[in-house]
């Protein structure tokens, strides 16, 4: 017989650690569970911990959210089919692909074989694993139900993920034929144009008022591009010292707000990852105020939502209801609050915003369905529209020099 040392949860969430004697691993694993405990290690006890390495990760590492979806996904499989917690985790770091994630889950696996609760684990590692990871990790563990919130984690990244790979590829397109047209627009003005201009100096045409018109617009440029990349860099550092200031943020978020077209449909893409997060919170088990305190983590880029959050919390902490304290911020949609209040009168909250960021989702591909159709024509007319002007001052007195030479 060996012994083994443990670690286990039993079904109130409570952590206690020990020794089994078994034939071997798996004899120990189903004496164990039988008794209802959910492992969290188990090692063969060798009568003298092995030393590990301390292990650090830098705060530049930084890991993709599909790895950490994946690694959400395959921890909740490998618990699920009785695998210990550390086992589980030695197995994944051992087989990462992200440098950064290995490093992460190694340091976890220590900690956690050491006693730790695995939310206290990943704590630790805020560059990898954000608050949203540690407080679904928490509530997993302290009701017992820590497969099914590793399984929620990376259901959440992976929606998430798939969210924003469909906006970036609508968007794609027709930023990259912007830059490549605004390209060829430089290079006719800037070398095409001139070379014209010098013939019909020669010729001493009187020019139409187009082709003087494009004829200055070139000479200008050619004579101060330097001072004007030099202008434009200026702006753009300037631009991006005032964004990092707080009244920079505000204005950033406000001009994003109200831009024509594109307003609404960011703001959307906005509530639907509130509305997602909260759910996803809520339905696994963590109280509503803390909730609150992973938005905030969330939306730190948006100081409108950021604050209309801090607002809410600060309301349901005082016992003001979460449908009453979104209302009163005046920042969310009549729905949203009108939702929230439906929720929570018939007590199911999280299934009532689960509705909701459905709803905005499919708002969200049906703008980008939309804008894909449309912004196709609209770049071909736009950009052919200016490649014709160009081309017509051009030809205007080549027209011209034609007929001088056909009278003549």
């Amino acid at each position: 017989m060996s012994k083994f040392t443990y670690t286990v949860q039993d079904s109130r969430g409570e952590t206690t650690s020990g020794i089994v004697e078994a034939a071997d691993e798996n004899e120990a694993v189903n004496a164990l569970q039988t008794k209802g405990f959910f492992i969290l290690s188990l090692q063969a006890d060798k009568g003298g911990a092995d030393a590990w390495a301390q292990i650090t990760i830098g705060h530049s590492a930084r890991v993709s959210l599909r790895d950490l979806a994946f690694f959400g996904e395959q921890l909740s499989t490998l618990l699920n089919g009785g695998v210990p917690l550390v086992r589980a985790l030695t197995l994944l770091g051992e087989h990462s692909e992200s440098k950064a994630l290995k490093l992460a889950v190694s340091a976890v696996t220590k900690d956690v074989a050491s006693g730790s609760a695995l939310y206290k684990a990943l704590e630790k590692h805020p560059q990898v694993f954000d608050s949203l990871w540690v407080s679904l990790v928490q509530a997993g563990e302290m009701g017992g139900q820590l497969p099914k919130a590793l399984k929620q984690v990376a259901a959440y990244i992976q929606a998430q993920e798939e969210l924003k790979g469909r906006v970036i590829t609508a968007l794609l397109y027709p930023v990259v034929l912007g830059v490549i047209s605004i390209g060829v627009l430089i290079f006719f003005i800037l070398k095409i144009v001139p070379t014209f201009a010098e013939i019909f100096r020669d010729f001493n045409l009187k020019l139409p008022p187009l082709t003087a018109f494009v004829i200055f617009v070139s000479t200008t440029l050619a004579k101060n591009f330097v001072w004007i990349m030099v202008t434009l860099i200026g702006m753009f550092f300037a631009l991006r010292g005032y964004l990092a200031t707080e009244a920079g943020q505000l204005s950033k978020a406000k001009f994003l707000g109200n831009l024509p077209f594109f307003g609404q449909f960011l703001k959307n893409i906005l509530i639907e990852r509130l509305l997602t997060t909260l759910s996803t919170l809520i339905e696994s088990g963590v109280s509503i105020l803390n909730a609150l305190t992973v938005l905030e983590g969330v939306f730190t880029s948006n100081l409108i939502f950021l604050r209309a959050i801090q607002a809410v919390k600060a309301d349901v902490a005082t016992g003001k209801s979460i449908s009453a304290a979104f209302k009163k911020t005046e920042v969310f949609p009549p729905l949203v609050t009108e939702m929230m209040w439906m929720g929570e009168e018939s007590g199911k909250l999280p299934d009532i915003l689960g509705t909701l960021s459905t709803f905005y989702r499919e708002q969200i591909d049906q703008f980008i369905r939309r804008f894909t159709a449309i912004i196709d024509p609209i770049m071909v007319v736009f950009i052919g529209g200016l490649v014709a002007v160009i081309v017509l001052s051009i030809f205007l007195p080549i027209f011209k020099l034609s007929q001088i030479g056909g009278q003549g």
